[in-house]
């Protein structure tokens, strides 16, 4: 590798260090993240769909209260869920790992302190758990 700058380089550079252009600061993210927790995380197993929403919704509330940037939610595949044998109830909306994400979107409240809830993880087959980015409270 040369140590020569070229006249073109040397021009740019110097056309750069006379402008008023400002770089985007690469650090605003890690900025962002002062005075914030990491994560945190919450088990789902063995509680209803009732038991579960309200701790869901409890949880959500206190993590945005202590500027949490990331939740783990673990509801479990729903590979033991009796509903698997019902046929006049619904597979998905049934078992936590459904109905929980479907439970906080229907929640103007919630999604107010919610950037996004990890959808992929949800549609996994092979996934147990789901994670949500929250907003910084304000």
């Amino acid at each position: 590798m040369t140590n020569k700058l070229s006249d073109k380089d040397k021009k740019d550079w110097q056309n750069f260090l006379e402008s008023s252009e400002k770089l985007d600061n690469k650090d605003k993210e890690t900025l962002d993240h002062q005075n914030r927790i990491g994560e945190k995380v919450i088990d789902l197993h063995g509680f209803t769909l009732e038991e579960a929403n309200q701790k869901v919704s409890e949880f959500i509330q206190d993590c945005y209260d202590q500027n949490v940037i990331k939740i783990n939610i673990i509801t479990g595949k729903g590979l033991r869920s009796k509903n698997l044998d019902d046929p006049y109830q619904s597979k998905d909306l049934s078992i936590l790992k459904h109905s929980v994400p479907n439970y906080i979107k229907d929640s103007p409240h919630l999604m107010s302190k919610i950037i996004k809830i990890d959808q992929q993880a949800v549609d996994s087959p092979s996934k147990g758990n789901f994670e949500i980015y929250l907003k910084k409270k304000l």
